[in-house]
């Protein structure tokens, strides 16, 4: 299975470049060039990473797609992507967690990339809870009488 990634940012440029960057690396992407359309994607299909600009419609237009994603039923991972590195760490704070900033050359992309999904999926294993405690509480469950 391809892992799928939204990736929103208005400037085509950027977009399809990095598009086909990511294809080529095995990932299946779907763009969006607003917010607006990333939120509306977000809702219609299930990502394992979305990748969002900064500046799009206004200038802190990420933060939209961020609180979206988190909102996001099947938890897709987080990269803020941007011309200009914020100073601070409100992004973290909005949900984010990783920043890419543009440009990058496409090994280092692909590798942050990478780490950023192999650590969302083990924090996801985390959260989880453990099979063999359900298993557990159901013979719990079945030893108590009625």
């Amino acid at each position: 299975m391809k892992r799928r990634i939204l990736l929103a940012d208005d400037e085509l440029a950027i977009s399809l470049t990095l598009k086909a960057i990511l294809e080529i690396n095995g990932f299946e992407v779907e763009t969006a060039a607003s917010a607006r359309e990333a939120i509306a994607r977000l809702q219609a299909g299930t990502f394992h990473m979305v990748i969002t600009d900064m500046r799009m419609e206004e200038e802190e237009s990420g933060y939209d797609v961020i609180r979206a994603a988190r909102k996001a039923a099947y938890d897709p991972a987080i990269a803020i992507l941007t011309a200009y590195p914020l100073l601070g760490s409100k992004w973290k704070s909005e949900g984010a967690q990783s920043m890419l900033v543009k440009p990058m050359n496409t090994e280092d992309l692909l590798r942050q990339i990478e780490a950023l999904l192999i650590q969302h999926e083990d924090q996801k294993r985390r959260r989880a809870p453990a099979p063999a405690a359900a298993d557990d509480d159901r013979k719990q469950a079945i030893k108590r009488p009625a």
